[in-house]
């Protein structure tokens, strides 16, 4: 696909190349630390060149006007441009420091904290030949709209987030969610036009860009969507690259902040927590010291259906969903482990109590080995404040473990499988060990456990093979055997246990 000269693939080969000048001084999973930042820089330095350009022709070359604020999206104060930091030969790393700076302090509403905490001045790390050579390759590429419109430059950065997460599995999951199960959460909640969208554990801000992408894609409006984008995450470099990410799939008007969602929930009205439409998450599995010392007085009250251990913080993450779920309109997905379905105890309590007000509305379960950093398999969890009529007093039980594509190091939703399990979902309806609507009596009966198995049962799918095949097969193991026999007989002669 080509934008103005410069291809998909030439863009996202270009930024790789950039990570792998890093390679050796810096380790692959402080790769996004640096690499981001540079992209973003360089790309609001090739859009404000842009806008000067433009607004010098618009004003007949008045340089005065074409200067004004009001031209430019950012601000970019002088000496802190890329081409300053380019001409610079020594200090390389503190000339990149201050102008990020610089540039955060001229943007205070927008820009600030954008750029991260990346030790750029470390000298033994990044000497100022690697910085050099890293700033040269950003140079051969123009990211400015002519040459690569913000589409094409968030679905570079998209990839390079993967090809980072790929690198790094082990810690990939506290930042990055693979996106064909954000987009399976995104199909069953459905945003619409003006919708409020929530994410309070958002990483890279991965599941509100493509609530985003879905209305745009059902011939909605996003720029409805612009303000009605929330996002807060705990971590400084994670909460840094998501708003970059939104930046640069062109959004508007969006807020992401950084703090602990559950000690320093960012987003409330009055006394209570703030309400959306729509709340997606994917929060830590089973996180420790989550904040149980504050929650027992939680001033949002979001202890209301019972207090979570002080050593598994996922029905924490749920309750605090829930109570950022608005009144009439709000629907929630949160991928949780399975643990969370069945574990007894104070969690048993709080389940019990969820079930009882009826709002969960469905339980999926994924396949093994989907999700960065773990090799277990997760469930995706959808409550909803207002259920259909024919939906009350029930929950939809999806065994969707099957549905993958096996991989070497990771397991992979492929769009068949996605289209299958929301296809479940959507119908609301028994599919044969797969799908079952079990009644809140039945779950009751069975001590609110929600367990896959107790209500899906896998079918025994018996393989039917021609006979010239089963032949064959029978052929093989019995040679196999044969050769097997041989094989031991020999090693016990050898061992002189045999004559």
């Amino acid at each position: 696909m080509a934008v103005y000269g410069t291809t998909l693939s030439q863009l996202q080969s270009h930024l790789w190349e950039a990570a792998n000048i890093l390679r050796g001084p810096v380790d692959a999973a402080d790769f996004k630390t640096y690499v981001f930042p540079l992209l973003f820089f360089k790309r609001i330095s090739d859009v404000y060149d842009e806008e000067y350009a433009a607004a010098l022709a618009e004003s007949g070359g008045d340089e005065e006007y074409a200067q004004f604020p009001q031209n430019f999206r950012f601000q970019i104060p002088p000496g802190s441009h890329w081409n300053d930091v380019r001409s610079v030969a020594a200090n390389v790393g503190q000339a990149l420091h201050t102008a990020m700076r610089n540039i955060e302090k001229a943007n205070p509403d927008t820009l600030y904290g954008i750029f991260g905490d990346a030790a750029w001045t470390n000298k033994e790390r990044l000497p100022d030949s690697l910085l050099r050579d890293l700033v040269e390759h950003f140079s051969k590429m123009s990211l400015g709209n002519q040459s690569a419109e913000a589409d094409i430059l968030g679905q570079s950065y998209e990839y390079l987030i993967k090809k980072f997460a790929d690198l790094t599995n082990r810690k990939a999951g506290e930042f990055y969610t693979p996106r064909p199960v954000v987009r399976l959460m995104v199909d069953i909640l459905d945003p619409q036009e003006g919708e409020s969208i929530y994410d309070p554990a958002c990483g890279t801000g991965g599941m509100l860009l493509e609530a985003v992408h879905h209305v745009r894609q059902n011939l909605g409006d996003d720029r409805t969507l612009w303000g009605k984008l929330y996002g807060q995450e705990k971590n400084l470099t994670t909460a840094a690259i998501a708003r970059m990410n939104l930046f640069l799939h062109n959004a508007a008007d969006f807020q992401i902040v950084r703090d602990d969602t559950l000690r320093h929930p960012a987003f409330y009205s009055g006394d209570n927590l703030a309400a959306f439409d729509c709340v997606i998450a994917n929060p830590p599995f089973s996180l420790e010291k989550w904040g149980d010392e504050i929650w027992a007085s939680d001033p949002y009250g979001r202890n209301f259906a019972g207090m979570p251990p002080a050593r598994t913080g996922d029905y924490a993450w749920v309750q605090h969903m829930i109570r950022s779920m608005a009144p009439a309109t709000g629907r929630m997905a949160v991928v949780l482990p399975h643990g969370a379905l069945f574990r007894m105890g104070q969690e048993g309590t709080i389940r019990k109590k969820l079930l009882e007000m009826d709002l969960l509305e469905a339980v999926i379960g994924l396949g093994p080995n989907l999700f960065y950093g773990t090799g277990l398999a997760a469930c995706i969890c959808v409550f909803r404040q207002r259920k259909q009529p024919d939906r009350k007093k029930k929950v939809l039980i999806v065994d969707a473990s099957r549905e993958f594509k096996a991989g070497r190091a990771q397991n992979e939703l492929l769009p068949e499988h996605v289209e299958r399990i929301y296809g479940w979902y959507r119908d609301f309806a028994k599919v044969d060990g797969t799908a079952r609507v079990v009644t809140l009596a039945e779950i009751a009966d069975s001590d609110y456990n929600l367990n896959i198995p107790r209500y899906v049962e896998p079918q025994n799918e018996t393989e039917i093979v021609p006979v010239d095949e089963a032949m064959r097969r029978l052929q093989a193991s019995a040679e196999s055997a044969f050769a097997a026999e041989v094989k031991l007989i020999a090693i016990l002669k050898r061992e002189g246990l045999v004559q």
